[in-house]
């Protein structure tokens, strides 16, 4: 008999350990920038106060510490005309002429009708309620599916369906219990969406109602092409959401950097300005107080690059474990 179980979250499907996984999905991007930028920093003092030479003896006499910080200032500015640029990026799909507004609005009703027919009902405005709807109703053709079935003399095929069904009922408990209660924006709602392994579920049926297919009534069949068909619409809905969740991301993405880059900016020039190897005679800890303020002041100047790399970091990860859409599993489950 073949396995028809999968574990219940995207975590426990991973390869990957959970500590690797928080700092992919699950950390605050805030809370991750600001790790990066204390690692930065210690590597930093770390080499300072190691290096061979005091940080004063180097800038009297060398420039590599204004030429370092001029090289910031102009990187700074790059980066900020390329935020403008992904921000026209996400808004160029919100801006178009009447005719392609009306067609996007047309192909969204259609799909909404056809979510109206599964559900019974109009479907959820709210996205996590909507997705949640959506588990729900292939739960509910599931149970029905696992009923006709149970009336068939196969010993095996019952088998198979019972553990199709109850592994399929405690995904989707898992994942809409995740969905319950978050709010759009938050990684939340894509955390538990991911969570629902629909692509297996799907290639799980389509090979349980082909491997049975002689031993399956119309009524059997008919039942689980209907769960088949709830199954393919939770698809198309959770990528609509995911894009959605990218756009929002993207935008959150552009305004933090753009704070950060301001504030980068005054301290890099403030640096080139006001600091030089008379600066700040003393010391704090045993450490040079200028070299305190240096590696403070790389790490700020750093902090846009460093809350740019935390989002995509995010991104890429739910780019890669969703690349496929319908019943193509693209790792080991």
């Amino acid at each position: 008999m073949r396995d028809l179980t999968t574990a219940n979250t995207m975590r426990e499907r991973a390869a990957e350990n959970r500590y690797k996984l928080w700092v992919l999905l699950n950390a605050n991007r805030w809370l991750l920038t600001g790790m990066l930028a204390a690692g930065v920093f210690s590597l930093l003092m770390l080499w300072g106060v190691s290096s061979s030479q005091s940080i004063r003896a180097v800038m009297a006499s060398e420039d590599w510490v204004k030429m370092t910080f001029q090289a910031l200032i102009g990187a700074l500015i790059t980066g900020t005309t390329l935020v403008v640029s992904i921000n026209q990026l996400v808004l160029s799909q919100e801006i178009g002429p009447l005719g392609s507004q009306r067609k996007r609005m047309d192909l969204a009703m259609d799909f909404y009708q056809n979510t109206d027919e599964l559900l019974d009902f109009p479907s959820p405005a709210n996205p996590a309620l909507f997705l949640k709807e959506l588990i729900d109703a292939t739960s509910d053709r599931a149970r029905r599916f696992e009923r006709t079935v149970q009336r068939s003399d196969d010993e095996d095929l019952r088998a198979q369906t019972a553990e199709y069904v109850d592994d399929l009922l405690e995904n989707a408990s898992v994942a809409g219990e995740g969905l319950d209660g978050t709010d759009f924006g938050s990684y939340d709602v894509m955390n538990s969406a991911l969570n629902y392994n629909y692509d297996r579920k799907m290639y799980d049926l389509r090979w349980l109602l082909a491997e049975y297919e002689g031993q399956l009534s119309e009524e059997q069949r008919e039942a689980g092409v209907q769960t088949l068909e709830a199954l393919t619409m939770y698809g198309p809905a959770r990528e609509y959401i995911k894009t959605l969740y990218f756009q929002w991301s993207l935008v959150k993405l552009s305004q933090g950097i753009l704070y950060l880059a301001v504030l980068a900016l005054v301290v890099a020039g403030g640096m080139l300005l006001f600091v030089d190897e008379g600066t700040m005679i003393g010391s704090l800890f045993g450490v040079d107080n200028l070299l305190w303020i240096v590696a403070l002041a790389y790490t700020i100047c750093v902090l846009p690059f460093l809350l740019f790399v935390s989002y995509i970091l995010r991104l890429a990860t739910i780019a890669k474990r969703t690349s496929a859409m319908g019943p193509l599993v693209l790792r080991g489950d």
